[in-house]
């Protein structure tokens, strides 16, 4: 595609959003969705941090009042966009949208030994062009936030490419699968997850030069982000601060700290991470583990009974669970735990 085309196509998209109220409807519906996968996302992988990504991080520009630049800042926007992407673009190779389908671009070509591009592979183009217009319009800084949330909202947009997956289906007689004609699918949105929480511990610390910056919205299509970091780091998550301390609550920053969270301890089927996550979120942090015992009601004894139907009984049983509470002489305890 010509440059001159993908501008044209880049104007068409944005004139139809603003012109055409059922499409605009449409994609609204598919970016809420996918905005909030993200968010649902961002809870699951941080559910036993410190930070466990909060309602009151959830703001996409820093024209409001998201304006921390820290290392969990850039994961909220990069998780954010690539769930956009993700849903608009699964929507689009679904056939939800009346001017988008599969991505047949490369159908017929060669694309290695013994298999050819065919099928119906996912619109990431489409799903990228639809989530910049969107997210990326979001944000009306000009400053170095704004411009470390572009980046970031980029990333995870890239993201969303990086772990594709070829499919392939075999031809041949009787089976003998001589060639295969493959396709790219989304990969399931978990790995995105955990994709970007990757992203999220290596992410960089950027030193801002003031000259660098640039003015302007990257949604205008009139710089790309990128330019004012490393070219290298277009696919990294960028941070411009630390992060403040986690542990203790600080209501000016949106800070809940880990006093009354839960925690999990002796669970069976749960990660290294997740059986640490009181000594995290309590004990480093100046806290008391306290046990409270509770009953549960879950099915029990299910059977299935003709036709067709599963009959169970409710069973109540009592389990432990752990919080995170204050005790006395905590405040020495704190010093002695280990900073977000």
């Amino acid at each position: 595609m010509t440059r001159t085309n993908s501008c044209y196509q880049d104007r068409s998209v944005n004139n139809f959003l603003i012109t055409g109220p059922k499409a605009y409807l449409t994609y609204t519906t598919s970016v809420a969705l996918g905005a909030q996968s993200g968010i649902e996302e961002c809870k699951f992988q941080f559910a036993w941090e410190r930070w466990n990504c909060p309602e009151s991080a959830l703001q996409l520009s820093t024209h409001n009042r998201l304006r921390s630049a820290t290392r969990e800042t850039s994961f909220i926007h990069a998780i954010s966009s690539a769930g956009v992407m993700y849903i608009i673009t699964k929507n689009c190779s679904m056939g939800d949208f009346e001017n988008c389908g599969c991505d047949e671009s490369k159908n017929g070509k060669t694309g290695g030994h013994g298999w050819i591009w065919g099928g119906c592979s996912d619109n990431v183009e489409f799903g990228e062009r639809i989530s910049k217009l969107f997210v990326d319009s979001l944000e009306k800084g000009k400053d170095a936030r704004a411009l470390m949330n572009l980046h970031n909202n980029r990333a995870g947009r890239l993201a969303v490419r990086a772990i594709m997956k070829r499919t392939c289906k075999c031809h041949g007689i009787s089976g003998s699968c001589s060639i295969q004609t493959c396709w790219l699918q989304l990969a399931d949105f978990r790995e995105m997850g955990d994709y970007l929480k990757a992203k999220y511990k290596q992410a960089l610390k950027i030193e801002m030069d003031k000259r660098q910056l640039r003015a302007g919205n990257s949604a205008e299509g009139h710089w790309a982000p990128t330019e004012a970091f490393l070219p290298s780091a277009e696919a990294e998550l960028i941070f411009l601060e630390e992060s403040p301390d986690y542990c203790t609550r600080n209501s000016s920053l949106g800070v809940y700290g880990t006093e009354g969270r839960e925690c999990l301890q002796d669970s069976h089927n749960t990660s290294r991470w997740e059986q640490h996550s009181c000594g995290r979120l309590c004990t480093e942090c100046g806290l008391q583990v306290e046990e409270r015992r509770t009953e549960a009601i879950s099915s029990c004894n299910c059977k299935f009974q003709w036709c067709c139907t599963v009959r169970c009984d409710q069973c109540r049983h009592v389990v432990n669970k752990y919080y995170c509470t204050s005790s006395l002489g905590s405040a020495s305890a704190r010093g002695k735990g280990s900073a977000s």
